[in-house]
């Protein structure tokens, strides 16, 4: 009874909190669009739940952090896994869990389990457990870290005659709607010809098999068979894939090993455009919509996870006037 009690008075508690910080979001972004307030509210709210751990962080400092994680994939390479590997800095870090094929994202833990067969992103929201967990206008450092990625992937494996880029595409169902975010045949094309001659292109867009799905179907393209007729002189990820099965664990680690050598990048929104962003160099990201816009996060936690150039193109003639300034 003093249980149950005491936990409905907690729950209680809580919405009062986030009650007052959203009327503090709204005050302090009064521009912002009243949806938006929700998610800077939840991350302000992450941060406060922090407090509770400052004994075992910077006292105590033993190791006793579990990351447990089954939400989107652009959160985990933007939050979770910056979060774990401060704490492994830390020394407090015990323990990751993730989804299948993640253990070359968590290389610093001494403990990482893959026990999630597929995504669910709506665990993404409602987890308070990270200092930044969902979409904002600011965001906390105090236990976020930058992962050393290119420097700890860096081989003499994928190096090629001419510089490298690497061209990250998605083509999947986006807020129960038909693709928005991608690059298309046409797009594809201009692109290629534009830079094929001063770059090795590597074409990546994981297929449904290589990756755990986070409940957005992946549709099909239709590309690779005429990218290698129209353009052969383009390297295909997927080709990478199958050449190196013996010497790769995961599509994931062969995706790690290509890009800590490639210095640009041309990607789309979501984990495609923040797993380019982890490697430096400059990712000039096509995105058409998205929350990242009103909220500015291509200019604040997207470049931050790399210290990349990050260029961010609402439209194909802005993403083409880009690489016809930066890239050329």
């Amino acid at each position: 009874m003093v249980y149950r009690f005491l936990k409905v008075s907690t729950i209680n508690l809580n919405k009062l909190i986030l009650k007052g910080l959203y009327v503090a979001a709204a005050i302090q972004y009064p521009a912002i669009k009243k949806d938006y307030l929700y998610f800077i509210r939840d991350n302000y709210f992450c941060r406060l739940r922090q407090i509770r751990f400052f004994k075992k962080d910077f006292i105590i400092k033993k190791k006793y952090k579990t990351t447990d994680f089954q939400g989107e994939f652009d959160q985990e390479l933007r939050y979770v896994i910056p979060f774990a590997y401060w704490h492994y800095l830390n020394g407090t870090l015990k323990k990751t869990i993730s989804c299948k094929n993640t253990s070359d994202f968590y290389f610093f833990s001494n403990d990482h389990e893959e026990i999630y067969a597929e995504r669910i992103w709506q665990k993404s929201y409602g987890n308070y457990d990270v200092p930044n967990m969902t979409h904002s206008i600011s965001f906390s450092k105090s236990k976020w870290a930058k992962v050393p990625y290119k420097k700890h992937y860096a081989n003499r494996i994928f190096v090629f005659n001419k510089p490298t880029l690497v061209i990250a595409n998605k083509y999947n169902i986006e807020w129960d709607q038909a693709p928005i975010n991608f690059l298309s045949l046409e797009i594809l094309d201009s692109i290629i010809y534009l830079l094929k001659d001063k770059y090795q292109i590597i074409y990546n867009r994981p297929l449904s098999s290589q990756i755990v799905s986070d409940n957005s179907e992946i549709l099909d393209l239709n590309e690779h068979d005429w990218l290698k007729k129209a353009h052969p002189e383009l390297i295909l990820m997927n080709d990478l894939f199958d050449e190196n099965r013996l010497s790769v664990t995961s599509f994931n680690h062969l995706q790690m090993l290509v890009y800590s050598n490639c210095e640009h990048f041309i990607s789309v929104h979501g984990g495609t455009a923040a797993l380019a962003s982890c490697f430096e160099g400059t990712n000039i990201i096509l995105s058409k919509r998205g929350i990242e816009h009103a909220l500015g996060e291509y200019n604040t936690i997207i470049p931050a996870l790399s210290g990349a150039t990050i260029l961010h193109a609402t439209t194909e003639l802005e993403l083409m006037r880009f690489l016809t300034s930066y890239y050329v």
